[in-house]
């Protein structure tokens, strides 16, 4: 009867080292993801509330006809005009959640995206209860999500410039996707950079979660919460 060869001691010790580096990477990885995801979702809370996705050119570099528009920055909830105050004046009710006419469409798909963003923050409690691999499928799902609903949103958002806020602080020569005496400001950037954010994190957690079974020792698999 034919004897089936054991690996050499030397030989299990390596692989179960390597096997130990690779879990160690892996965990390190997966905090700097969890980190990650933590900063987009804060910056989705920004983008949202933020009313500077659209700011005015200085007036001197007013080129229309007619009267100089007033100075000012442009959001999904507010209009805020610039005044000898120190202070601009608002126009808008973020408090109420309500968002100007023209931008319903995107204030509800970046409300969404901001959503299903903290939704996968709150998934991370679920590495307690259930197996890891689940739970990064998951939150790259629900990242992935919102990603697209703020590409979405910012896609939308500049074919929605020819209203009566924009008309107010850009001059008559505003239309789709051409903002007249005014020009995209950081709110607006920063949303672009949060779907890039987005994209790479949720492609992160489909590796960890594809690889997180081959990852982690046989003893430590966790047969919970497993699809």
């Amino acid at each position: 009867m034919a004897v089936t060869p054991h690996p050499a001691p030397h030989v299990t010790e390596v692989a179960r080292l390597y096997q130990t580096e690779f879990v160690r990477s892996a965990r390190a990885v997966g905090v700097l993801w969890a980190v990650c995801s933590l900063c987009l979702a804060i910056i989705q809370l920004v983008v949202l509330v933020q009313p500077s996705w659209v700011r005015t050119s200085t007036q001197t570099h007013y080129k229309g006809s007619g009267p100089a528009p007033h100075s000012g920055t442009l959001g999904l909830f507010e209009v805020c005009v610039e005044t000898d105050w120190p202070v601009p004046e608002c126009r808008g009710r973020l408090s109420t959640l309500t968002p100007l006419p023209a931008f319903q469409s995107s204030a509800v798909l970046v409300c969404v995206s901001l959503t299903m963003v903290w939704t996968s923050v709150g998934c991370l409690c679920l590495f307690r209860f259930c197996n890891a691999a689940t739970v990064y499928k998951i939150c790259a799902w629900l990242q992935l999500t919102a990603g697209s609903c703020m590409a979405l949103a910012c896609l939308l958002f500049p074919d929605s410039w020819e209203c009566a806020e924009m008309r107010a602080l850009c001059g008559d020569g505003v239309s789709s996707f051409s903002p007249g005496n005014c020009s995209v400001h950081w709110a607006y950037i920063l949303a672009i950079l949060g779907i890039l954010d987005a994209a790479i994190l949720a492609t992160l957690a489909f590796v960890l979660g594809n690889r997180q079974d081959a990852l982690l020792p046989p003893d430590n698999k966790d047969e919970r919460c497993q699809q």
